[in-house]
């Protein structure tokens, strides 16, 4: 028995060998997540029954008397046996992929091992089939439960198969003592490195999905870390300051030789290697970035070449290039860079693919907090004569003056500040209106301040022709325009103060401009104004970037906001694409 024991460990080893080939592999790993699907079944059967073949013309030869030896096992005389682990491989098999999977891989086997010939070949075909339907039956408990048996309970598994064999033998053989005589000889042997053997098969299987999924674990750990630590940057949107931060922290995570961040036009951060031409706020200076922002497709470069930088010496030699998605449009990218191209891995690739998708959701859910921000900031400005006392104290001080000696004006004052801050509420909860309610509410608006101060400003109103009445524009831009007019433009001049609105039909597109004759506005402050909070002593100065920067949440590249000034005034030109309110039947 001790002679047959180590050959037939030497075999078993091949086999694990081979098992542990298998599942380095990733195709292999990922195969065994998803062992019920009718292609996996067949392929762990072709992958089976080789190993089972392979065991067949491995084993150890065992003619009678039954002493062992190394000879042939391709055409085996009468009276001869061979020791092999077959069983283990079938075994397995069974327990794996379930019965249909071990009937296939005992057939196959049991064929093979049939035509080997032999003392009653077909002994082994009859064992071979009953050893992959039991032990296809054990693992179907483990199969129902997306798991697999404990190693023990493989080990015990197989024993048992083994066990089913030597039951085989001796019910099959024709001859009983010779059957016992070779049971005596192989069963302990063979029974003991069938257990071993399944054992250390399963953990095999098993340690190297635990490992999968304990790097899975910590890669998700780190993504999900490195998401919560991007997330108050990107949900500020693309600026130079929040990619920067983001870059960082994205270097710091996934150890990379460097991270960019773009928008579609121009670099907004730069963070490790090639810092010294890679300069923020420069034009996007590398091919491959220009074709992901083009095509919105995710681009791997492994190689220097296909970076498509220009500078001579850029130490960069791969990167992945992930586009950054906002409503459905890629409003940028992020790109991880690697001076060595051989660090560049599958894992990088996914990892940097779904973290482009994390990004993009950031992204998305910040414009989503600016857009209701700069709602509420609207409806806040919009309101602004029910939150202001001032105006609110102002209008009716005036409404109560007039009451004295002109009762129906003050009447009429009264209606239009009713009409005012019903326009306010009405207007708020919709993100379009047409032109003629937008008129209505600077004309009420304006009643009362012109009431408050007669014949100090001659505000025009000229709308080109009358279908712009119904085309749609965002609620109180030209309000905030003419108040703003109002505000600052004339720094406490009582007359000759003009104000002009103009609204008219260019190219598809909507103009609105608001002009007046005041005193323009400083050079220093010009570039600033629609793009940053330029406070006053009037007030925050935070109407036109709000303004602007809500014009661009709603229409994107297609709204423009521009203001030209001088000494002799200033003018705003809003425009938009032009759309018109749908009849209602």
């Amino acid at each position: 028995m001790i002679a047959l024991l180590l050959p037939l460990l030497e075999r078993v080893g091949l086999i694990i060998l081979l098992a542990n080939l298998l599942m380095i592999s990733p195709f292999y790993k990922k195969m065994m997540y998803d062992r019920t699907s009718p292609k996996v079944r067949w392929v762990l059967i072709i992958t089976f029954s080789l190993f089972a073949i392979i065991s067949n013309f491995t084993g150890v030869l065992v003619p009678a008397p039954f002493e062992i030896s190394n000879g042939g096992v391709v055409n085996l005389a009468s009276h001869t046996s061979i020791a092999n682990t077959r069983a283990l491989t079938i075994g397995m098999s069974g327990l794996i992929g379930g019965p249909f999977v071990g009937f296939f891989v005992g057939l196959i086997s049991g064929t093979i091992r049939w035509l080997q010939g032999g003392t009653a070949p077909y002994t082994y075909f009859i064992s071979s089939l009953l050893i992959g339907l039991l032990s296809g039956l054990a693992g179907r408990i483990s199969l129902r439960k997306k798991s697999y048996p404990p190693v023990w309970q493989g080990s015990l598994c197989g024993a048992l198969m083994e066990i089913v064999q030597m039951l085989c033998i001796f019910v099959f053989l024709p001859d009983k003592r010779q059957a016992l005589a070779l049971i005596q000889t192989i069963a302990f042997p063979m029974v003991f490195v069938n257990a071993l053997g399944t054992g250390i098969f399963l953990s095999i299987i098993l340690g190297t999905l635990k490992q999968e999924e304990s790097t899975k674990a910590i890669q998700t750990h780190d993504v999900l870390e490195l998401a919560n630590k991007t997330l108050p940057y990107f949900r500020q949107g693309l600026t130079p300051d929040s990619a920067h931060q983001a870059a960082k922290e994205i270097q710091r995570f996934m150890r990379v030789s460097a991270v960019s961040v773009t928008n579609r036009k121009s670099i907004l951060a730069h963070v490790g290697a090639a810092s010294d031409h890679h300069i923020p706020a420069k034009e996007i200076i590398t091919d491959l970035s220009k074709e992901v922002i083009e095509t919105g497709a995710i681009h791997v470069a492994r190689h220097k070449s296909e970076i498509g930088c220009h500078y001579p010496n850029c130490p960069l030699a791969a990167a992945i290039v992930v586009p950054l998605y906002v409503k459905g449009q890629v409003a940028g990218t992020f790109k991880l860079y690697f001076t060595d191209a051989q660090q560049l891995t599958y894992v990088e690739e996914q990892l940097a693919k779904g973290l482009g998708d994390i990004f993009s959701t950031q992204l998305e859910l910040g414009q989503l907090a600016v857009e209701q921000g700069l709602l509420k900031d609207a409806e806040i400005k919009s309101l602004q004569a029910q939150v202001n006392p001032h105006f609110l104290f102002n209008a009716i001080n005036t409404i109560s003056a007039l009451m004295r000696f002109d009762s129906e004006k003050a009447r009429y004052l009264l209606l239009q500040l009713g009409n005012y801050f019903r326009s306010n509420l009405t207007s708020t909860r919709q993100n379009l209106i047409t032109v003629e309610e937008e008129l209505n509410h600077l004309k009420a608006y304006l009643t009362i301040e012109q009431a408050r101060f007669p014949d100090r400003y001659q505000v025009a109103i000229e709308v080109e022709s009358k279908e712009l009445n119904s085309a749609l524009i965002p609620p109180f831009i030209i309000q905030i325009l003419v108040e703003n007019a109002l505000k600052h433009a004339f720094a406490g001049r009582k007359t000759d103060n003009h104000v002009l609105v103009k609204l008219s039909n260019e190219c598809d597109s909507i103009k609105v401009m608001v002009k007046d004759n005041g005193q323009g506005i400083a050079e220093e402050l010009l570039a600033k104004i629609g793009h940053q909070v330029v406070p006053s002593a009037r007030g925050t100065g935070s109407a036109l970037e709000n303004l602007n920067r809500r014009l661009e949440n709603l229409f994107g590249e297609q709204a423009h906001f521009v203001v030209y000034s001088n000494q002799q005034g200033t003018e705003c030109q809003i425009t938009l694409p032009l759309n018109y309110q749908k009849e209602e039947s």
